[in-house]
């Protein structure tokens, strides 16, 4: 949570937005990844949203499910993304890292002993896709305990009064939908999430983040002007897909990176 909050804070000194990415632990290999991590690092990108592999991602689109069914025959387990978040704390400990993923393999793990141990991992706050508000106090409870906050998601669906309720306990920043519908599949509309972003505004004064429907660097600069930042994933996937097997691929990943800031 103090590393989420600095980061916002330095954002907003510096009047810079944030720029986050997502990526599966584990895709395309569970060691090429890790050297993903790094240039991930190496771009300067300001926090990093790490998914959980899951069998059955229902919000992801095709892109990120393959990267997740690749990871989970790669048996990148739970285990392995904690010891993956141990390793860019040995490299960064002042980035946030946020974990991304389904409730299934959480609940399997153990509530507790998963939030305790993502803590001692260098977790920063957990997004659970799966589980809304309505469904969640339990968890919510064990997590604010451990000082590890759950993020809440808000779609362009979420009408004003069940917005008031999911940002009543809302920390570290909102992750703002931009699309409805899985991710990776088409631009968000400018008009639409600008619209959005005003009335969750109105209720919070929390960062609000932009992510699904961010397909590239203009994109990414439309998104950025109208909220806190914005964080990509589909997109990563995609070129990574594309330049894994080079020579120079993780180079490659390293410039597009760059050309998002």
């Amino acid at each position: 949570m103090i590393r989420t909050k600095n980061k916002f804070k330095e954002l907003k000194q510096k009047k810079q937005k944030a720029f986050g990415v997502f990526l599966t632990a584990g895709y395309p290999s569970l060691e090429y990844s890790k050297n993903i991590f790094k240039k991930i690092l190496d771009a300067k990108v300001d926090f990093i949203e790490i998914g959980l592999p899951f069998s059955d991602p229902m919000a992801d689109g095709p892109l990120i499910q393959h990267s997740s069914q690749i990871a989970i025959e790669q048996n990148t387990s739970v285990e392995e993304c904690f010891k993956l978040v141990k390793e860019i704390r040995k490299i960064n400990n002042d980035i946030p890292i946020i974990l991304m993923g389904y409730y299934n393999p959480i609940h399997y793990y153990g509530n507790l002993k998963f939030i305790k141990k993502a803590v001692l991992s260098g977790i920063d706050g957990l997004i659970i896709v799966d589980l809304p508000m309505e469904e969640d106090e339990e968890f919510y409870n064990l997590s604010y305990k451990n000082n590890l906050p759950l993020i809440r998601l808000v779609t362009p669906t979420t009408d004003e009064e069940r917005l008031k309720k999911i940002l009543k306990n809302a920390h570290g920043f909102v992750y703002y939908v931009s699309v409805t519908g899985i991710t990776g599949t088409k631009s968000a509309s400018v008009n639409d999430v600008k619209n959005k972003i005003k009335v969750i505004k109105k209720i919070t004064n929390l960062p609000v983040i932009a992510g699904f429907g961010i397909k590239n660097s203009v994109d990414a600069k439309k998104m950025s002007s109208i909220s806190d930042g914005i964080v990509i994933g589909s997109s990563l996937v995609n070129k990574i897909e594309k330049v894994y097997k080079k020579k120079n691929g993780l180079n490659e990943i390293f410039n597009f990176l760059k050309s998002f800031k």
